[in-house]
């Protein structure tokens, strides 16, 4: 192994003022650390976040449900604030990789990472959420850029992200095998003024799905989402599978995520 710094700050403005000066911001390490391995990744200096207790907690605020960035996938999955108000985000913490990847991975650390596979993606988006930093706060519209990609700036640290609450949430993905990954990912959500959809698996990163969206809101069900036709335009094709088997999937995950939403 190559040298670097370790760096365990106690306070976000001491991880912030590392992180600006070019550290290298350690969360959960589900990615980092295996592409330190690979040497994909070799930084100079790396700034834990888990010392930092303002980045923890997940709390009820303003009608929404407020996570910090450094909360486990455990925590969320868990949590009877998020179980009880958006069960579907409770349910997508719960199937993210093993119970090891769940007592370490975070939150904010797969949102900043935007693996274009990742689950939470889909929560942040189909539920509209407000991803808040160091420096301001982003709307989940705004936030995801591409693959590996955000609005993030270099230096900026996530620090929660608040989640409204639906009336009906899920989330159903078609796992990969060995990741466990979702080689489709569908996350539907239902709000008073409509239906959001969002899917992660299918291309460069998570993007929501007019069509789907457009439907559901005029019926919430599994019959209006099985009426779309989802083309496999832009859609990957791969080793896993062609981009028209991923479309396919994208219509049939839909269908029961609005069928398991319901209950």
């Amino acid at each position: 192994m190559y040298a670097f710094t370790f760096e365990r700050p106690p306070t976000l403005a001491d991880a912030a003022q590392l992180a600006a000066a070019g550290g290298k911001v350690l969360a959960g390490g589900q990615t980092l650390l295996a592409s330190m391995k690979l040497r994909l990744a070799n930084p100079d200096q790396l700034v834990d976040l888990g010392g930092v207790r303002e980045l923890s907690g997940i709390r009820h605020e303003g009608g929404q449900v407020v996570i910090g960035a450094m909360a486990r996938h455990a925590e969320v999955a868990a949590s009877p604030d998020v179980r009880g108000s958006i069960p579907g985000l409770a349910d997508l913490a719960g199937q993210i990789g093993d119970r090891q990847v769940r007592a370490l991975g975070t939150l904010g650390g797969s949102v900043a990472n935007n693996d274009p596979s990742a689950c939470y993606p889909t929560a942040v988006l189909a539920l509209g959420a407000t991803v808040a930093t160091t420096r301001r706060r982003i709307a989940a519209d705004d936030f995801f850029a591409g693959m590996f990609t955000t609005a993030l700036e270099d230096g900026e640290l996530i620090t929660s992200v608040a989640f409204p609450l639906p009336r009906r949430s899920a989330y159903i993905k078609f796992k990969q095998p060995a990741s466990r990954f979702a080689l489709i990912g569908v996350f539907v959500a239902q709000f008073d003024k409509g239906a959001r959809v969002a899917i992660t698996g299918g291309g460069n990163g998570v993007f929501r799905h007019p069509g789907l969206e457009q439907a559901l809101t005029t019926s919430f069900t599994p019959e209006a989402a099985a009426a779309v036709e989802i083309s496999d335009e832009g859609l990957s094709s791969d080793l896993h599978a062609s981009a028209a088997y991923r479309a396919n999937l994208i219509g049939v995950l839909a269908q029961r995520a609005v069928a398991k939403a319901l209950g």
